[in-house]
């Protein structure tokens, strides 16, 4: 009998027993409810989560992962919730609803302009839809000067350096995974198609720098030509 009781005692789960194949912290995480777990996730990363990294982190299949996380963006849209979540750059992430867009800008500038100029607008579409691309080759299709405006587009990690052009030697430009974010795309197979609007760049100036004259950037950072 006593023999009985002591086999009785072993099966009881975690009865005066440590689990030493399970890293400290993460006892339980595979048994919490899959949904709830992933919006506390959600609610604290600082970029698009992958459902990969989820999956790995919250112990379950991707496929599972996959699954709820299109099952709570179908659920927001549905119960009309100010924000969404939605797949952007590769991962997952709380967005505001567009609708409250007004409401949000009111909130985080509060009077204040944070917004891209014109000139900023206009290079960093030139450079979307023509990347990679050299300062001088944007210059061209916009027919003004793009320094000052292509260092705020890298000072806000928009734009990025991608090498350098074989023939010229100049540095070319691409946008960022962070300007993927901020636009709401998966990828640049998403943005509108436009590019074949934009001139050829070899119909408006040369390849090379030296076919762009040179100017004085003003402070807003761009500059007319002189013809």
């Amino acid at each position: 009998m006593s023999g009985a009781a002591y086999d009785i005692t072993e099966q009881e789960p975690g009865a005066g027993r440590s689990e030493p194949d399970r890293p400290a912290g993460a006892l339980g995480v595979a048994d919490l409810e899959l949904r709830p777990a992933l919006e506390a996730v959600l609610m604290v990363v600082d970029e698009p989560a992958t459902e990969e990294h989820l999956a790995r982190v919250l112990q379950r299949s991707r496929r599972a992962v996959a699954l709820a996380l299109r099952e709570l963006s179908d659920d927001y849209t549905r119960q009309g919730r100010g924000f969404d979540l939605r797949l952007v750059a590769g991962g997952w992430r709380f967005y505001s609803r567009a609708a409250y867009a007004d409401a949000v800008e009111s909130f985080v500038l509060d009077g204040q302009q944070a917004r891209l100029t014109q000139a900023a607008l206009e290079t960093l579409a030139v450079v979307a839809y023509r990347q990679p691309v050299s300062r001088s080759r944007v210059s061209a299709v916009r027919g003004v000067n793009c320094d000052g405006v292509m260092r705020t587009l890298l000072q806000r990690g928009l734009v990025e350096e991608a090498g350098t052009e074989p023939e010229t030697g100049a540095i070319l430009y691409r946008t960022t995974n962070y300007f993927l974010e901020r636009m709401g795309l998966r990828g640049l197979d998403e943005l509108p198609e436009l590019a074949p609007f934009l001139p050829e760049a070899d119909a408006v100036e040369g390849d090379s720098p030296e076919g762009i004259p040179s100017f004085d950037v003003d402070d807003s950072g761009d500059s007319q030509t002189d013809h």
